[in-house]
């Protein structure tokens, strides 16, 4: 028999509830000693501060809903912060990613109908009772319920609510929640004319298409997505979501809602969903799972309707920490070396998506200590910095990076940052300023660090000023990390190692790499998260003397390469020596020259 759907109390339990976890029986009094001692914890721990407490508890009165709840759906504390303090609370810790079955725990009795509403995942059917990983461990409702059905204890612990969410779609078909969001909502298209354009803002402000975007925002942020891609086709209608770096399907909607979800997009980013036949450019900030997200959404026309692509900007999942991005103590001391000098030009150089904002962010952290000015001028505006004063430039209006640099000048900045020279007269404003006692970080895209300085030549810049003020480049590219739970060790060949140009680095031993393999904790990736490779090439006398011979970017890179200089590749080749990503994905992104 499967559980039947019931009534669900919202206001809190009067009697003595048992939770019984992982360490034993834990006797919940009431909710408001729970409450209580909640609150407590979150505020020790700065999570919350006092007027938020109150607000919520406020609104939990006039509710009767549990603070927990109440503080999640105002967004004041994140999924994770509140599952971390319950598990505090609770004598319990957070279910991990790898604790999840492979397999529906009692699949054949329960209705996932009922789990998917409770946020509950069973993960094992114990001796001692069946234990549920839950996004609300204190639903007594839910407890009571399953422990009827089962006839034995359950022992609740705390999931991290996106980690519920990915398990239970993993277990129980993913297919199920967009079809019940879309069931019913009929179709329109964007023919252009004031009828249909009425129609389809009509569609795009229904609860089912509103549901359905925010259906598939939500599973992004949940899989970690950096960008969400929305592309018509004659026949289909693709959904992808970019993680580490690289793009995914996942299930879509059908085709006959694309113009309704487009302009739902286009709604909540202040775009005109009349116009269809021009690219459009707009930004929205959300809350989910207790976090804000910055939304950038661009959407460009096709030949089967408009495109959209939303870049998700999550600045908690952001680390601004020199060790985070993948510099080791070498790379570090080198880069730390450049940015200190007193005066003169930093770029950081590789193609879009491989990291060169983070790395200047954090850069402008370290020197935004108080005693300096700081202005910056972007396109766009990734992330709002304390005490750094940031520009976003408008070329509709004339607000070039060139104009906004000027007007820099008038304001006595001890540290410039340029989101990108693109022409030269921005390169030629960025010298002046080094020229002038100004430290200029900026980004340049090229392949690698030596052609830079080709690329800066054939801007126009003036072949005496680049060893005067250029100081040092910095190239990287992005690289997937493997999965510490699930990677597999393996000794490299000799074939191999010659082919990697190891030869003398080798040692007296075999060494050892590692490879991608899968798992419940990484989504059978394989890989989880990200890191840096990166090469630092600081301007030299040695080198100035080539720049003013006009030598080519080859020679360069071998001149700094004989002086000493780590490339990419190696770089790379170190941190698959330490495990930390794959031979496979370094050569994906780089070789060696």
């Amino acid at each position: 028999m499967k559980l039947a759907k019931a009534s669900r109390r919202q206001g809190p339990p009067q009697a003595e509830t048992a939770f019984p976890g992982a360490g034993g029986s834990r006797l919940l009094k009431t909710d408001v000693r729970i409450d209580e001692t909640l609150a407590r914890h979150l505020l020790e721990g700065g999570k919350l501060d006092k007027g938020g407490l109150r607000r919520a508890e406020r609104l939990a009165a006039e509710t009767s809903e549990r603070l927990n709840l109440v503080l999640s759906k105002l967004g004041l504390v994140s999924d994770r912060d509140m599952a971390e303090a319950l598990a505090a609370v609770l004598g319990d810790v957070v279910v991990q990613p790898a604790e999840y079955p492979i397999e529906p725990v009692l699949g054949e009795r329960i209705s996932p109908k009922f789990l998917k509403e409770m946020r509950i995942v069973p993960l094992a059917d114990a001796d001692a009772g069946l234990v549920l990983a839950m996004a609300d461990p204190l639903d007594a409702y839910a407890i009571e319920a399953l422990r009827l059905l089962v006839g034995k204890l359950v022992i609740p612990r705390v999931g991290l609510p996106s980690e519920v969410d990915a398990a239970f779609e993993r277990l129980y078909g993913r297919g199920s929640a967009i079809d019940q969001i879309i069931a019913g909502v009929g179709s329109a298209e964007d023919e252009g004319t004031a009828a249909d354009i009425a129609r389809l803002k009509d569609m795009a402000s229904e609860a089912p298409v509103i549901r359905l975007v925010n259906h598939l925002i939500d599973r992004a942020v949940q899989s970690r997505a950096s960008d969400i891609h929305f592309e018509p086709f004659q026949h289909t209608f693709r959904v992808r979501y970019r993680v580490d770096g690289v793009l995914r399907d996942v299930e879509a909607p059908p085709l006959r809602l694309r113009a309704a979800i487009i302009s739902r997009i286009k709604i909540m980013a202040n775009l005109n969903i009349a116009e269809t036949r021009l690219p459009q450019d707009g930004r929205v900030r959300i809350v989910i799972g207790g976090k804000e997200i910055d939304m950038r959404v661009a959407t460009v026309p096709t030949m089967h309707g408009e495109s959209a692509v939303l870049r998700l900007l999550d600045r908690d999942a952001v680390a601004l920490d020199f060790e985070a991005l993948g510099f080791d103590a070498e790379t570090l001391a080198q880069y730390l070396e450049i940015i200190d000098q007193p005066h003169g030009i930093l770029l950081v150089t590789g193609p879009t998506g491989s990291g060169k904002t983070t790395t200047l962010y954090t850069s402008l952290l370290r020197l935004n200590n108080g005693e300096r000015k700081i202005l910056t001028v972007e396109d766009p505006v990734e992330y709002q910095l304390d005490g750094v004063n940031q520009v976003q430039i408008k070329p509709g209006i004339g607000l070039t990076f060139a104009h906004a640099l000027r007007a820099f000048m008038r304001h006595d900045p001890d540290v410039i940052m340029i989101g990108e020279i693109r022409d030269l007269e921005t390169a030629q404003i960025a010298v002046q300023a080094a020229l002038t006692g100004h430290k200029v970080l900026s980004t340049v895209h090229t392949n690698d660090a030596a052609s830079t300085i080709t690329r800066l030549l054939d801007m126009g810049v003036e072949d005496y000023l680049l060893p005067s003020t250029l100081n040092g480049i910095v190239a990287q590219r992005l690289v997937r990390t493997l999965c510490q739970s699930c990677r597999e060790p393996y000794l490299a060949t000799p074939e191999l190692l010659q082919q990697l140009g190891f030869g003398t680095r080798s040692g007296d031993g075999v060494p050892t790499f590692y490879r991608a393999k899968g798992c419940t904790a990484c989504g059978a990736a394989g890989y989880r998260g990200r890191t840096s490779i990166l090469e630092v090439l600081p301007m030299t006398p040695a080198l100035g003397q080539l720049v003013l011979r006009h030598t080519d970017g080859h020679e360069l890179r071998r001149a700094a390469t004989a002086a000493g200089m780590r490339t990419m590749y190696q770089d790379g080749l170190s941190k698959a020596l330490a495990g930390v990503t794959s031979l496979e994905e370094i050569l994906r992104v780089t070789r060696e020259v």
